[in-house]
């Protein structure tokens, strides 16, 4: 897809990551990948993130991806499908170009692996991922790879198809000078963990859209409090929050990572055999999975 095409559908609406459903045996399982998957393009998402971070792209290995790729690219008809990308410069260089020949729309570049960097050596590393392929790229500042104002003005007259920056810092006066410099050459993207906590102070500072965790099991839900805050609804993103996001913040926190696997544990109530998450995370309990079944029936 040409980078321009994949910009444009990232800014039409809500966006979300599937699970990367695994079977007895921890392996990739294709067959129930692509019916989640093609259940969750009839749910208007212009853009849908393959092995991204809530897909566990951490405990994936590099050649698993181009699978998951292919197999989500077939399952999402009209809808476009970006691929998770990152680790090192050189890894992630090959992820990119494996994704993009198994037909990828757009690459998410995820955060490198373990160690801080300084500004020079992140342009050098996001330069290099944008020039190794032809597809749109989008960076995804968090953690250890967090692209100050002037470092992104670099890369976005240095590469064309750099075409949007997702945040997941919460840092809104970092993001709201990077919206204000940039203006429209980027589509911006809100990646807290379970962003609709954050999406109206997002929207406030100039941010497109955001990608939706809950959107996995509960995507109706997911795009009612998106259509209410677009139309700045807040009586009804506020009741949304208050009955559903804010209890499922207090079970997700209940454990590290638990902002994977508690989405997991939605996908398999919706009846998806998503299969557990691979370690180093950890499943949620069967009392914790009985209190998101019933916050789930609450808004089914």
């Amino acid at each position: 897809m040409d980078p321009l095409l994949i910009k444009q559908a990232l800014g039409a609406g809500l966006l979300s990551f599937p699970v990367t459903p695994f079977d007895n045996e921890n392996r990739f399982a294709a067959d129930a990948y692509q019916k989640h998957v093609s259940w969750l393009a009839g749910f208007d998402a212009p853009v849908l993130f393959a092995a991204g971070g809530t897909g566990e792209f951490f405990s994936l290995a590099p050649d698993e991806i181009p699978a998951i790729v292919r197999a989500a690219k077939e399952a999402a008809g009209e809808t476009a499908i970006v691929s998770g990308c990152g680790y090192g410069t050189q890894i992630a260089t090959s992820i990119a170009r494996a994704a993009e020949q198994a037909g990828a729309d757009g690459i998410l570049l995820l955060p490198h692996y373990l160690i801080d960097a300084p500004q020079e050596g992140l342009f050098d590393h996001v330069r290099q991922v944008c020039n190794a392929v032809g597809i749109g790229v989008m960076v995804y500042n968090r953690d250890n790879s967090v692209l100050q104002v002037d470092t992104l003005a670099r890369l976005c007259d240095t590469c064309p198809n750099l075409v949007g920056f997702k945040d997941g810092t919460g840092d809104i006066g970092l993001v709201r000078q990077i919206t204000a410099k940039m203006g429209d050459r980027l589509t911006y993207l809100g990646g807290m963990p379970t962003a609709e906590l954050f999406a109206e102070a997002y929207l406030g500072a100039g941010f497109t859209t955001y990608s939706s965790a809950v959107f996995n099991f509960v995507p109706a839900l997911a795009n009612r409090f998106y259509v209410a805050l677009r139309a700045g609804d807040r009586a009804t993103c506020e009741a949304i929050l208050q009955s559903f996001f804010y209890p499922f913040m207090e079970l997700r926190a209940r454990r590290k990572g638990y902002a994977v696997a508690a989405v997991k544990a939605g996908v398999r109530l919706a009846g998806f055999d998503a299969g557990p998450v691979r370690a180093p995370l950890s499943d949620l309990t069967p009392e914790e999975t009985a209190i998101l079944q019933a916050l789930i029936d609450q808004h089914s």
